[in-house]
């Protein structure tokens, strides 16, 4: 008997998928994005409310060591009042490297069917991050990209303001490098009034030197009967396991999720915005 399931459907999908799932008891955790837009994630919010079952949205990136390190060191003052956040995440997207050449699936590149393009794949990691450590975010200034001639933007610059801590948080996202994991173009910055702090202080300055030290653990681990740390070696995304391990705890514990419904509609909303503000509907 069933008491939770994993989705990790196409975005046209999510909605049916959650709702069918809701319906017959099960709690959810669902593969980021909450929805297409925000009209379809207040849907989908409503209706886990209503049959009362538990839904938690894999935002893994807040569980990055890097960007745990980076939120600690903001709330212990270390950084002092945040003035600017900068972050970026540039990638290639669904349009994989010519040396690892794999077939992009229809949707991705249907607005209707995905969504949106660059700004809701990574796009919203990054909002997500912002918001939950400033809160309370607003769109002062964004656009859209179209570098690729794609259906969907290829990349987004959005300007946020903090009305809660009056920092400024800039979002830079692409689809337009042709990169190969381990590389991986990723950062958060914050520029305040002690100090300045990045994930890049605190990521592998070399992540294939770091896959060799981790597996080499994860053999010792084995060989002593201690827990593997799965996709260490990666060290981005073990940050999925991480974050299963705290959905089967709340589960388990009836505790309260970390990762709050509020929150991510309120992701949502701001790339909605986004969007509107663009002209696209």
């Amino acid at each position: 008997e069933l008491d939770a399931v994993i989705i990790s459907l196409p975005n046209f999908l999510k909605k049916e998928s959650v709702i069918y799932a809701a319906e017959h008891d099960l709690n959810i955790f669902l593969d980021k994005p909450l929805a297409r837009n925000f009209a379809e994630a207040q849907e989908i919010v409503q209706k886990v409310e209503k049959e009362n079952v538990r839904l938690m949205v894999g935002v893994n990136y807040r569980y990055f060591p890097s960007v745990q390190k980076l939120k600690n060191n903001l709330d212990d003052g270390k950084i002092g009042d945040a003035v600017i956040a900068t972050s970026e995440l540039i990638l290639n997207g669904p349009l994989s490297h010519s040396v690892v050449p794999t077939p992009v699936p229809e949707w991705w590149l249907n607005r209707e069917m995905s969504g949106g393009g660059a700004l809701l794949d990574l796009g919203y990691h990054l909002i997500d991050i912002l918001s939950w450590m400033f809160g309370d975010l607003e769109v002062s200034y964004s656009n859209l990209g179209y570098r690729l001639n794609l259906s969907v933007e290829d990349s987004s610059t959005v300007v946020l303001e903090s009305k809660n801590r009056g920092t400024t948080c800039i979002v830079n996202v692409g689809w337009f490098s042709k990169s190969i994991f381990p590389d991986f173009n990723f950062r958060i910055n914050i520029h305040g009034t002690v100090g300045y702090d990045s994930t890049d202080h605190y990521a592998p300055r070399d992540l294939r030197v770091h896959a060799v030290k981790e597996g080499m653990l994860n053999f010792f681990r084995r060989i002593l009967k201690r827990k593997i740390h799965y996709l260490s070696y990666t060290y981005y995304y073990s940050s999925f396991y991480q974050l299963l391990e705290l959905f089967f705890e709340t589960l388990n514990n009836g505790a309260d999720s970390p990762i709050s419904l509020e929150e991510q509609l309120d992701v949502i909303r701001i790339i909605d915005s986004v969007y509107s503000q663009n002209g696209v509907k």
